[in-house]
């Protein structure tokens, strides 16, 4: 199946794209597809439509989403119970394809409802938009122009922001920034932003093309500019996913004698491990970055299920591990007058209004089952599953080892791949709770049993 086909052999020798993809209708692009890359092309047709949905109405949803669909590319939705959050509990939707980590922050979540649970909260919601402009001239004269100027930066959006300023958001300031340290005549208008419960991108980037376009307006008809002046270059008009004004602490605390457990014999000897573990996070960036994500493992995973934006969110979340000038931990911990503190503070720009969380049907269910947060509760809610995984994480780190519980869980990837029975994985599991499990242990052992 997965051979070239001379069909494919001949694109290739004649070097040249296909032409015309994007109107081909869907079935013509998967016998397209299937033609081209696969040698036996009617199982790849049907693979491809196999996870269409049965419901035309959602398929066409799904198709309309991104350009030159064919098919459907799920990831399994697993939920995480028992979250006390702010002393209530919380069902956690996670979308995810990797082995334990759901059962991580279940474990994690019924480990802290006996602890007094995850205390959340909301430190700022500020947004950010630039417009970047090359300006060739006296600073003095462009910092007087933006003065004078300012005010009609916002009353010419006033009916972009009239129904964000009646949700009681909106623009919150404009600043002039002189950037001609690091590139030649380089300025920006530095926008801030509060969007309430919308992420906030459409309306953010429409108000940073109406400030580029007025930008350049009124310079030509300022009298102060001079010619050169007058002929402001806007580059670019743009959010910015990297909010650090935008951030939310979650965090557990306990008496360090309350820590013990079924691995944890003595507690103050895991706390001191515990956070030993996350100062070696802090200053050893090859640690940070495996460290940041494991907790990212569940931030992602109730950001994709609400229909966020993960990319912004992990692009903002890394250069804010960043700003002190070195990668480092986003978590950190202390043992102080024998309590056990852990805790994070992280940038989240999320909404639960607007883009797919009003079309994709999973998302509508998904914060259905998060009791329809608003957009500062659902940022509580996803730094909170962060802060349960990378617990996991650590006290599996420092107690067990990582690959005990992980690859318990990954056993079952491993009987599908080699498409094992019932009957066959009733003496695998068997056999594996009392020996190691490897990837070269478990398949040994398949072959073993199959001669």
């Amino acid at each position: 199946m997965y051979l070239c086909r001379k069909l494919h052999q001949k694109l290739l020798q004649m070097n040249k794209p296909v032409v015309g993809f994007s109107k081909l209708s869907k079935l013509e692009k998967i016998d397209w597809i299937a033609e081209a890359y696969f040698s036996a092309p009617e199982e790849a047709k049907s693979l491809l439509k196999n996870y269409w949905n049965s419901d035309e109405k959602i398929q066409k949803l799904h198709d309309e989403f991104i350009e030159n669909t064919i098919t459907n590319f799920y990831i399994p939705l697993g939920i995480a119970p028992n979250f006390l959050i702010n002393g209530k509990y919380k069902t956690i939707p996670m979308a995810i394809e990797e082995s334990s980590v759901v059962a991580a922050a279940s474990k994690a979540a019924k480990y802290w409802a006996t602890r007094g649970g995850f205390k959340a909260t909301v430190i700022n919601t500020e947004k950010i938009g630039q417009v970047h402009f090359i300006f060739k001239g006296d600073i003095s004269k462009l910092e007087l122009f933006f003065v004078q100027t300012k005010s009609k930066f916002f009353s010419d959006t006033e009916h972009i922001t009239k129904n964000m300023r009646n949700r009681g958001g909106g623009i919150l300031d404009i600043l002039l920034k002189d950037k001609t340290d690091l590139i030649p005549n380089y300025f920006q208008l530095h926008a801030t932003f509060d969007t309430k419960d919308s992420m906030g991108a459409n309306f953010i980037n429409s108000c940073l093309e109406l400030f580029a376009k007025n930008l350049k307006e009124e310079a030509q008809s300022y009298e102060s500019f001079s010619e050169e002046e007058k002929d402001i270059q806007v580059i670019m008009s743009i959010l910015s996913n990297y909010v650090p004004n935008c951030t939310v602490r979650a965090e557990v605390s306990c008496p360090v004698e309350e820590l013990t457990e079924k691995h944890i014999e003595n507690p103050q000897d895991f706390a001191e491990r515990f956070v030993q573990a996350v100062q070696i996070a802090e200053v050893e960036p090859f640690r940070a970055v495996t460290h940041n994500k494991g907790i990212m493992n569940g931030i992602d995973a109730v950001v994709l299920a609400t229909g966020n934006d993960f990319r912004a969110v992990e692009a903002g979340i890394h250069a804010y591990a960043a700003k002190s000038g070195s990668y480092s931990s986003l978590s950190h911990a202390k043992i102080e007058n024998g309590i056990f503190s852990f805790w994070l503070e992280v940038p989240l720009a999320l909404g639960t209004v607007g883009g797919l969380t009003s079309l994709h049907p999973m998302v509508k269910l998904a914060l259905q089952i998060l009791e329809n947060p608003s957009a500062e509760e659902l940022m509580q809610i996803a730094a909170v599953a962060g802060l349960a995984q990378n617990f996991a994480a650590l006290r599996s780190l420092t107690t067990t080892g990582i690959q005990d519980g992980h690859m318990k869980m990954h056993l079952n990837n491993i009987l599908n791949q080699f498409e094992t029975n019932e009957e066959d994985r009733v003496v695998i599991r068997k056999h594996f709770k009392h020996h190691v499990i490897s990837h070269s242990a478990v398949v040994d052992f398949i072959e073993n049993l199959r001669k």
